[in-house]
């Protein structure tokens, strides 16, 4: 088991993100709990990792957070909810509005994420409830990225990770358009266009 990789951060495009270990490079998937947090390109990090074995491939999840890391854990033991689907969880949730969620059976907070149905929302809260308390660690996840390098098209980045995130195409389209561009990395195109979604749903 990979416990938690520390390298250069070479490339980044939701959810992937590339690391630089050792002279070998680690592909990883990650939230963007995760990348919210991220440094520049170059720059080192350490990642707490999660890796699923399955017969047609070898999948490495990475978490800024141990906590994330946890709570990704225990997601995937939901009957119903697979790797990706908590990933979303995270993506659109962070850790203590989970949690809120969770304690307060709010369904409609569970509901509003792409991919969770009002049947999966409810199973999320009768078999998160016990396993609520097993989570420690900082819940507080979500803050805003250091500086990050520019990319090319952060608009179409952003509209690709929220297809990625489950969205459909003209949604994310919608989404990211609907928010002024100009001077925001694809990370905040994509943060405000949840935040948005949350909104409205």
């Amino acid at each position: 088991m990979i416990g938690f990789l520390r390298g250069k951060l070479i490339a980044k495009k939701v959810p992937f993100l590339l690391l630089d270990v050792g002279g070998v490079g680690y592909e990883v998937e990650a939230p963007m709990t995760t990348f919210y947090q991220l440094p520049a390109l170059g720059e080192t990090v350490t990642l707490y990792t999660h890796l699923a074995i399955r017969e047609d491939a070898h999948n490495l999840f990475g978490f800024f957070a141990e906590a994330e890391r946890s709570l990704f854990r225990s997601l995937i033991k939901v009957n119903g909810v697979g790797a990706k689907l908590a990933l979303t969880i995270l993506s659109g949730l962070s850790a203590e509005e989970f949690h809120r969620a969770i304690e307060c059976n709010d369904l409609s907070a569970l509901v509003r994420l792409p991919g969770i149905g009002k049947k999966t929302a409810e199973r999320l809260v009768i078999e998160m409830r016990d396993r609520l308390p097993g989570i420690e660690g900082d819940v507080s996840l979500v803050s805003k990225a250091e500086s990050t390098t520019a990319v090319a098209s952060p608009v179409q980045d952003a509209v690709s990770a929220l297809i990625a995130l489950g969205f459909k195409a003209p949604d994310a389209s919608r989404m990211v358009r609907d928010i002024p561009a100009e001077g925001k990395s694809s990370e905040d195109l994509i943060r405000l266009a949840l935040r948005a979604a949350a909104k409205t749903m």
